[in-house]
């Protein structure tokens, strides 16, 4: 491991927090424009503080980089303990740039709370920034779940009418797969010799009839995160329901904390079980490409439509880990990092919609594009992002995800690629009725179109979704070691 006693890691967790922190105290009635704007200086200095990483970051290296160890809880042997990998620092890249979009999404739209609004996305990104470092599996999991509590104050308190529901069932999903981790986790810390270190997880041998069982105590937990199909039904109601920013957060990088979980903890440690349930796991993912793409198809709101779409595209995710190749668990992580982007962006383009009109309902639109020309350009390069255009960062993960499953079976690729198909469908059916035709109402007609700063935000994601589409070689470069270090890990028996 190369250490570092630099605390850059530590930085990239708590600066973030500390300015949720400060917001907290500095904000109140009649202060919200310090409030915004030291909200936007805290996700500004939180992306810059990981450009160092970055550029210092050697991408031949297998082991751990920026070390950092602090002794926390003796008495459990657990540790402050952190450290990142190729994988880490791509999803850290793309928290830490999406919680400057947020910021500036709800500059003129929140108005009631707006110092907990803020500071709730602020502490959710140091959380997550936590857990894409943490290398004890104690410290992981409190991260892990205590990203919770932010997202359910968000959907809670700045939703939509159901927001109470929205956010109780999404707490309880995703808390009720967590806690079978957290067994899991006890087990592994008695078998492994008293540690919760990761690395003397994937160094400690565990019988088959365990591994199973460990493998779906953590699969629990991020098959509901990601989510997977059938336990995905949380997802399209917390959408729905909360603010712009918080879906754009929960689609961006929330579902990649699942990801994440299977990359740096089921594979390595269980790899017999990984391996002996992966064609369950991709039979799963092959309903939730699939199936999912169909139920899109018929979904009359916005943001339901792209909700679903989110699962369709994480089954690429689940189907590219579990064929167990480089092609296919690099086409993963950087679809992890594409559908941030392009979620991100489709969430966005429907809360300027929603800004103007109050309403998520295709059929209350139509002819946009008359009244708001800048808007259905760059909404046309997302939705083209979606449905996996060459030339956009949709396209790169898919191809790399069906070149993976086209070497491991036929048939897996075959059902994959139905997808495309089914993207392009739902995605340009809502593009179409929502953007062309006869201008629906008197209110379309006079729909004013993007001002400085929303333009500003949906160009600059159009760069990076058409940026990373051309010229996907510094992801490729930055994920290939770790992925081969994880497939390395993936094929040794255990038992």
């Amino acid at each position: 491991m190369l250490t570092n006693t630099t605390g850059s890691l530590s930085l990239i967790i708590w600066l973030p927090i500390v300015f949720g922190i400060l917001v907290l105290a500095v904000g109140g009635e009649g202060r919200e424009v310090i409030t915004k704007w030291l909200s936007l200086l805290g996700s500004i200095l939180g992306a810059l503080v990981v450009i160092p990483l970055w550029l210092q970051f050697d991408r031949s290296e297998t082991a751990f980089q920026f070390v950092e160890f602090l002794p926390w809880i003796d008495t459990f042997n657990i540790n402050y303990h952190l450290g990142i990998d190729g994988i880490s620092l791509i999803l850290i890249l793309l928290n830490v740039v999406t919680t400057i979009f947020v910021v500036v999404a709800g500059w003129e739209v929140i108005t009631k709370r707006v110092s907990h609004y803020y500071a709730a996305f602020l502490i959710l990104s140091g959380m997550i920034n936590g857990v894409f470092c943490s290398l004890d599996a104690m410290l992981f999991y409190v991260f892990f779940e205590a990203t919770l509590i932010p997202m359910f104050l968000i959907i809670g308190v700045w939703g939509g009418p159901n927001r109470v529901y929205a956010a109780v069932k999404f707490f309880l999903y995703t808390l009720a797969g967590s806690l079978l981790t957290l067994v899991a986790l006890i087990y592994l810390y008695r078998a492994s010799g008293s540690s919760f270190a990761i690395s003397d997880f994937y160094a400690t041998s565990i019988p088959q009839s365990v591994q199973v069982m460990i493998f779906l105590a953590l699969f629990a937990a991020f098959a509901v995160k990601i989510p997977m199909w059938p336990v995905h039904t949380w997802l399209p109601d917390a959408h729905v329901e909360a603010p712009t920013g918080g879906s754009v957060v929960l689609a961006a990088v929330m579902l990649k904390l699942g990801g994440y979980g299977f990359l740096r903890l089921s594979l390595p440690i269980v790899p017999d079980a990984a391996q002996q349930l992966a064609p369950f796991v991709i039979a799963l993912s092959l309903i939730a490409i699939v199936y999912i793409g169909f139920v899109a198809l018929i979904q009359r709101d916005m943001k339901k439509l792209i909700a679903y779409s989110s699962i369709s595209h994480m089954g690429f995710v689940t189907l590219g880990i579990f064929i167990f190749n480089s092609e296919g668990m690099q086409g993963a992580v950087i679809q992890m990092v594409s559908h941030g982007f392009i979620s991100a962006a489709l969430f966005l383009c429907v809360g300027v919609l929603y800004d103007r009109l109050h309403s998520r309902e295709i059929a209350d639109y139509g002819g946009v594009v008359n009244s708001m020309p800048m808007f259905a350009a760059l909404f046309l390069v997302f939705a083209m992002a979606n449905a996996g255009l060459p030339g956009t960062s949709g396209f790169v993960g898919e191809f790399l995800v069906i070149m993976g499953a086209m070497a491991s079976n036929f048939w897996f690729a075959f059902a994959a690629a139905m997808t495309l198909i089914l993207g392009a469908a739902y995605t340009l059916w809502m593009y179409k009725r929502v953007v062309f035709g006869d201008v629906g109402s008197e209110k379309v007609a006079g729909l004013k179109d993007l001002n400085v700063r929303e333009f500003t935000m949906l160009f600059v994601l159009a760069l990076i979704v058409i940026g990373v589409g051309l010229y996907p070689k510094p992801f490729t470069e930055l994920i290939g070691v770790s992925v081969a270090t994880i497939l390395e890990l993936t094929s040794v028996t255990k038992n």
